[in-house]
């Protein structure tokens, strides 16, 4: 069944199908575009709740250290992720359905314009020939009713007796002349009644089923186009589903993980004083020596009932260097954490100095690569940071075995970061991987490089190089004399800056 056989005379009614059709799809894109803006509006606000209550102070960031406060934390955070997935719902079905849509819209809007606009024109031109059938109807019947009367007439003047011979001949000539035109008009009548006739069939067989075919083809394809945009809005959905459940799995691993006992440990840690628990309070009998001699009084003060601390505001303690203002346990801990600190700048510090020394070195041994005396001030520098450097950390060390009351404390080992305590500076070696930022945070290439001489790259980090190598420079000298270099088979690592020049 198609609509050109079975709806050959519904013009109208395929026009108000259609124009439903059109409708329906134009309605189905307003919804979509709404349903991104509420996802839109949800995305933004979740992002907005989860940065109202993401923490950012210190006293906050503390308290994190706690399993409850940190998975709270890791639920915000899987929230925020959430929020980004309802964001690419509503960028998606924006792209994938309404704009494309919309496009495909327009074109079968205008698609179904041209399709009743041939309709149209083929209505006109069947009805224009249909008035020309009638004229000439009309002209046909007109003639052959003035042929009867002048055939009437010439019969009627040819039986009058007083009419003339010549009067006979005229009519008589005159009737001949009116049926030959009537005779003329009914050929013409016969010609475009067959021309109309013909017309009309392909009108009506061909050339308006075909019409309607294409609208219901047109018609079907958005149909179709139409199931499509509604499957969309599920799968573009479905497709964030993996990553919501990743997100919603995230928080129940969160919750899971809260460890009430560790909690409890950790709070006792970080708030343990270590103080004794007061002794009891002596009784003062007062009883005694109500009349004592004022003498006696005046050797003995009385004595003064001291408030309990333990149940008295007490008045916040001075600050004081050695964090002898702190609880015992929370001294230690303070002590403990300020010896990993400056052991830490200490590393750092004779990194950098044995850096320089290696820089100082290739200089002396080639000078025009540069002058080993502008070395000089930067080395002396070093020089005092570390001897600083060490200074605070006998310091803090000879307080935590203070703390410590004798006991072996845990000190961390200096030796363990190869700090060295020998007369300062030994010809240094090249640098420790910590001295430096991993290699992802580096994207950009500084330039190409020839190698000078020749490196073997034994240590951590580094890369052995050749005279002549081609290098390209990833990092530059950030003025400890290393910079790290990309080799053509892939190979990076660190180099000594002045063993190769700019190509």
């Amino acid at each position: 069944m198609d609509w050109g056989t079975d709806l050959w005379d519904q013009n109208d009614h395929i026009d108000k199908h259609t124009q439903a059709g059109l409708d329906l799809v134009e309605r189905y894109i307003k919804f979509v575009k709404e349903r991104s803006e509420i996802e839109q509006s949800y995305a933004k606000q979740l992002r907005s709740l989860t940065k109202k209550y993401t923490k950012r102070t210190s006293k906050e960031e503390q308290e994190c250290k706690f399993s409850n406060h940190a998975a709270f934390q890791d639920i915000l955070n899987e929230m925020n992720d959430y929020a980004g997935q309802r964001e690419l719902v509503a960028e998606n079905i924006m792209t994938s359905i309404c704009v494309e849509l919309t496009k495909f819209l327009q074109e079968i809007k205008q698609e179904r314009k041209t399709h009743l606009s041939d309709v149209k024109k083929a209505q006109q031109t069947l009805e224009s020939s249909f008035k020309h059938l009638e004229s000439t109807k009309k002209r046909f019947a007109k003639e052959w009713a003035e042929a009867e009367k002048a055939t009437q007439q010439a019969e009627k003047t040819e039986n009058d007796l007083n009419a003339t011979r010549l009067d006979v001949e005229k009519a008589k000539h005159y009737a001949h002349s009116r049926t030959h035109v009537a005779e003329e008009s009914r050929s013409d009548y016969a010609a475009q009644l067959q021309k109309y006739n013909k017309e009309q069939n392909f009108h009506y067989y061909t050339d308006v089923p075909q019409i309607f075919n294409k609208l219901q083809d047109m018609d079907e394809r958005r149909i179709r186009r139409l199931a499509e945009g509604y499957c969309q809005f599920s799968n573009i959905e479905k497709k964030v589903l993996p990553i919501i459940t990743k997100c919603l799995e995230g928080i129940t691993a969160a919750g899971t993980r809260i460890d009430a006992k560790q909690d409890s440990i950790l709070f006792i840690e970080q708030h343990k004083s270590g103080f004794e628990r007061p002794a009891d309070v002596d009784f003062e009998d007062y009883s005694q020596g109500i009349k004592a001699s004022s003498s006696e009084s005046s050797l003995n003060a009385p004595k003064v009932k001291a408030k309990l601390w333990i149940f008295s505001k007490r008045q916040k303690p001075v600050e004081s260097e050695d964090f002898s203002h702190l609880p015992p346990e929370q001294r230690k801990k303070k002590l403990q954490a300020k010896i990993e600190e400056s052991t830490k700048e200490l590393q750092k510090a004779q990194d950098s100095s044995e850096a320089l020394e290696k820089m100082k070195s290739v200089y002396a041994t080639n000078p025009g690569l540069g002058d080993p005396s502008s070395l000089e001030p930067s080395i002396s520098e070093t020089a005092q940071k570390i001897g600083k450097l060490k200074g605070e950390l006998v310091k803090y060390e000879t307080w935590l075995s203070e703390a410590m009351g004798g006991e072996d404390s845990p000190i961390p080992d200096t030796n363990q970061h190869t700090v060295n305590t020998e007369e300062f500076p030994d010809p240094p070696e090249p640098p420790a991987l910590s001295l430096y930022t991993d290699f992802s945070e580096f994207d950009e290439v500084y330039g190409q490089y020839t190698v000078l001489y020749a490196f073997d790259g034994k240590d951590e980090g580094t890369v052995a190089i050749s005279p002549g190598e081609k290098l390209s420079a990833v990092e530059e000298d950030q003025g400890d004399g290393w910079m790290r270099v990309l080799k053509a088979n892939g190979e990076e690592g660190y180099i000594p800056s002045s063993y190769v020049q700019p190509l």
